[in-house]
């Protein structure tokens, strides 16, 4: 073999190892505790998650056994969960009162604002919350949900609802943007629509697209926003990601599933879960396009037959919640990033060096 022989191999195999590296795996940890049912895992961030067990709040750490239960005292006793987490902080809901935590049961902040008849947080990040509180409706008989962005305490809270809409939610909160979907007049009454707000009901952007009748955003991250959509001719609900404007989005439902539904977004990945025409409902990762999906559900052990994606961080961790096969109780999980090990080009050419001086030596041998 020539010494041009042998560096045009060693670079092919650096090619083709580089090649077989790029494609990120998953380890899979079932974070259920011992002795709660069911459990669900919602929201992820800086090796922290969040969710319930048992009806009971939940935060974990990466494992089962890290399990710290956030259900405050005086509460109903089996009705709380955790949403979502961000920098050490915990949003969800009690009874029918938002709250926020830091850590442990006793942390715990009541966010619900006078006036309003329920509230529930879903969201959190940069000191912010968002959710959405029961205010009394135009007829003066009810009670409508509105959006609502809070700072910390229940005194903060800012009504996000935009004129021309009886109803909205806030599902997610990053860099100073709100986002979910409001009903009524301003979407044809029966519909609802994907909003984009920047801290004001006056501030809302419409979401939703030509073509579609009903959306929904439930996650925004680094000017990247995700939630679903509907229209007709759609066998079902369709993921979508939008850039800040209706007219930005992307339809993300993969090849093979009859519907899908985006729940976050970090880092431009996108996760949720599909389901059939033959798929029951399997979790999945996005990185912008339909095309870039990855089947979460294949990394889970055996016995598994249903799974969902809720959460994604900035590492690329995901957590969601899966059901075994021929039914039982949700456990929530929690699928940590493990990016393979591409191999440093420096070692490589360095070893093709080598290999080419071993074929030189041995030439001049056989001469």
């Amino acid at each position: 073999m020539s010494r041009q022989s042998v560096l045009v191999f060693a670079v092919m195999c650096l090619a083709f190892l580089a090649g077989n590296g790029s494609a990120d795996t998953y380890s899979v940890t079932v974070l259920h505790p011992s002795g709660f049912n069911p459990s669900y895992a919602f929201g992820v961030s800086a090796g922290q998650q969040v969710g319930s067990a048992g009806g009971h709040a939940a935060l974990w750490s990466g494992a089962a056994a890290s399990y710290v239960d956030l259900h405050p005292s005086g509460f109903n006793p089996n009705q709380s969960v955790a949403w979502s987490v961000s920098g050490g902080q915990q949003v969800g809901y009690a009874g029918t009162h938002a709250l926020l935590w830091s850590g442990t049961a006793a942390s715990y902040v009541d966010l619900h604002p006078s006036g309003f008849s329920q509230s529930y947080a879903y969201g959190v990040s940069g000191g912010q919350q968002v959710g959405c509180g029961y205010a009394p409706d135009v007829s003066g008989t009810g009670y409508s949900p509105h959006a609502l962005l809070w700072s910390g305490t229940a005194a903060s809270c800012v009504d996000l609802n935009p004129s021309g809409f009886s109803e909205s939610y806030a599902q997610g909160v990053s860099g100073g943007q709100q986002v979910g979907h409001g009903g009524g007049s301003a979407t044809g009454s029966s519909h609802q629509h994907a909003l984009l707000w920047s801290g004001t009901a006056e501030s809302y952007v419409d979401l939703n697209p030509s073509g579609f009748s009903d959306s929904s955003a439930q996650g925004v991250s680094g000017g990247q926003q995700v939630g679903f959509g509907y229209g007709p001719g759609m066998s079902g609900w369709h993921a979508l990601l939008w850039s800040g404007t209706a007219d930005s989005y992307v339809d993300l439902n993969p090849s093979g599933f009859g519907g899908s539904f985006a729940n976050a977004v970090s880092d431009g990945q996108q996760v949720g879960y599909g389901y059939g025409p033959d798929v029951s409902g399997h979790a999945l990762l996005w990185s912008g396009t339909p095309a870039s999906c990855i089947d979460l559900h294949s990394f889970l052990p055996p016995g598994y037959e249903t799974s969902q994606a809720f959460g994604i961080d900035s590492a690329g961790n995901i957590v969601g919640r899966a059901w075994a096969t021929g039914g039982g109780d949700a456990r929530a999980v929690l699928w940590e990033h493990q990016p393979n090990v591409v191999p440093v080009p420096g070692a490589a050419i360095l070893g093709a060096i080598g290999l080419s001086v071993a074929a030189s030596r041995l030439r001049r041998r056989t001469s």
